[in-house]
């Protein structure tokens, strides 16, 4: 795939912003704003919140340039970064959440919606994830969407095993609750 004619190969780009050229930091930003938005809506409760977090990391990936192995792909390198952002930016606000216990997770039923999740368009599952309270919303979308193993959670948020496996437990059935209520929302509209 060729790049547009006004727009410099990533290395390009890259070399750049290591030379801190405001030019390149810009098209970096503007070539990956997209795909970077993307994974921070995904952990931010707001547009807003999104964008700051995005914000926050490219102010990293500027600051810590040097230290990106170029035999990797930039974007894997990105997502991590901006992960890592929106874990930083999530523990700054953690004192305003709780992590549910291993008990409370026990006396939910967990039901399978699979189909009817399969159903659902990105953007309405997007929606639905961003109701979910922040400590559920962030162990699902790191163990759901990022592959994050429950051992590598616990030790980025500081948390025991039990307790991520307790939120992304509580998560499921509040998605499914969600859902339920977006079936009977859709059925209510349609039958009237």
């Amino acid at each position: 795939m060729a790049n547009a004619p006004n727009i410099p190969h990533l290395s390009d780009l890259l070399a750049g912003c290591l030379r801190n050229h405001r030019q390149s930091q810009e098209l970096l930003y503007r070539q990956f704003y997209g795909y970077a938005m993307s994974i921070c809506l995904r952990y931010a409760p707001t547009r807003e919140g999104a964008l700051e977090v995005l914000n926050d990391g490219f102010l990293k990936v500027f600051t810590r340039l040097e230290q990106y192995d170029t035999t990797q792909p930039f974007k894997g390198w990105l997502r991590r970064i901006l992960i890592n952002a929106a874990l930083d930016h999530y523990r700054q606000e953690v004192r305003h959440h709780h992590f549910e216990t291993v008990e409370r997770a026990e006396q939910t039923v967990m039901s399978e919606t699979a189909d009817a999740q399969s159903q659902l368009a990105h953007e309405e599952l997007l929606g639905l994830i961003q109701h979910l309270s922040p400590a559920y919303r962030l162990v699902f979308n790191l163990y759901v969407m990022d592959g994050f193993t429950h051992d590598e959670i616990a030790a980025q948020l500081g948390i025991s095993v039990g307790a991520s496996k307790s939120n992304l437990a509580r998560a499921r059935e509040n998605l499914r609750l969600l859902l339920k209520q977006l079936n009977y929302d859709e059925y209510a509209r349609t039958n009237r």
